[in-house]
């Protein structure tokens, strides 16, 4: 197959790919499966290649580019990585685990497809072969569909179409990124499951989610338990019943106001008499017999 036709076959649109697997044909094309023109392999120096902008995978397990590092240091690399020519040097398609392999293992050069796709081609591919592949963790494939999303114009049901997903799948997705950036990290983490988040986002209140999230990975909650949690928070609570007042307590409170001359108030099993200065005061407690015969 010439270069053209194996670009026509990841063509325009990508209509021709959408509906089969991305990751395997990409694979057949680096594996040599799929034929290409000779003029498009080539070895590439390493310092020339520049990451794949719309990567949107960003955690890389560094013990596995390691293992992959020293199998690199052995025996080289077998399967070239498919870039696209940029202004300065290449732009990387797909292979950035090999790429930072290479480049921990010391490779000046490695084996590379030069392919013809454009920044549109570029970021549907970079996001499906990750979610084939299931390379992506939630708030990175979430993070993809924002970007396709603002990038391209697409509507939820148009993207969703054009991934393979359900509408529902990319509203719920896009819904993890309204939690606060720490339990977005907690779900990268493995440290708190969809299950969980789904159960937070109903809480309106960031500092909420927070503490809820903190206190369900340190008491190890089942999901059953943070929506149980939520659901009692969100459950309006009721007002303080109000104990209605005595209506004989009025009729006394008047009484004791006329023989004294000055407000009183009898409240929370009190009686308070309210008095101006001193002389006031010792008016009062002669009355109630309040002072010493000898003051």
């Amino acid at each position: 197959m010439a270069k053209k036709e194996n670009n026509a076959r990841l063509g325009k649109g990508l209509s021709a790919i959408f509906g089969e697997d991305v990751s395997n044909v990409l694979e057949d094309i680096q594996q040599g499966k799929s034929e290409v023109h000779e003029d498009s392999k080539f070895e590439v120096d390493v310092k020339d290649v520049k990451p794949n902008p719309y990567q949107p995978r960003k955690h890389f397990d560094d013990d596995k580019i390691q293992e992959l590092a020293d199998s690199i240091k052995l025996h080289g690399v077998f399967t070239p990585i498919l870039v696209k020519k940029a202004v300065k040097g290449y732009e990387l398609i797909t292979g950035e685990r090999r790429l930072r392999a290479s480049k921990l293992a010391g490779l000046k050069r490695i084996p590379a497809i030069l392919m013809d796709f454009d920044d549109q081609q570029m970021m549907e591919i970079a996001l499906l072969e990750n979610i084939q592949r299931e390379d992506l963790n939630a708030i990175e494939e979430a993070q993809g569909y924002e970007k396709l999303i603002k990038k391209l114009g697409y509507k939820q049901e148009e993207l969703a179409h054009r991934i393979g997903k359900s509408r529902e799948h990319v509203a719920n997705m896009l819904r993890l990124l309204k939690l606060p950036a720490s339990v977005q990290q907690h779900v990268v983490n493995n440290e708190l499951s969809m299950g969980h988040v789904r159960a937070l986002l109903s809480l309106k209140d960031p500092k909420l989610m927070e503490e809820v999230a903190q206190k369900a990975i340190q008491l190890h909650l089942s999901v059953r338990a943070v929506e149980t949690l939520v659901k009692n928070m969100n459950e309006p609570k009721p007002e303080p019943v109000k104990k209605e007042r005595d209506v004989n307590l009025d009729q006394v409170e008047k009484r004791l106001q006329s023989r004294f001359g000055t407000k009183v108030k009898i409240d929370e099993k009190q009686i308070v008499i309210k008095y101006h200065g001193n002389d006031d005061l010792n008016r009062v407690l002669e009355m109630i017999g309040g002072l010493d015969e000898e003051m």
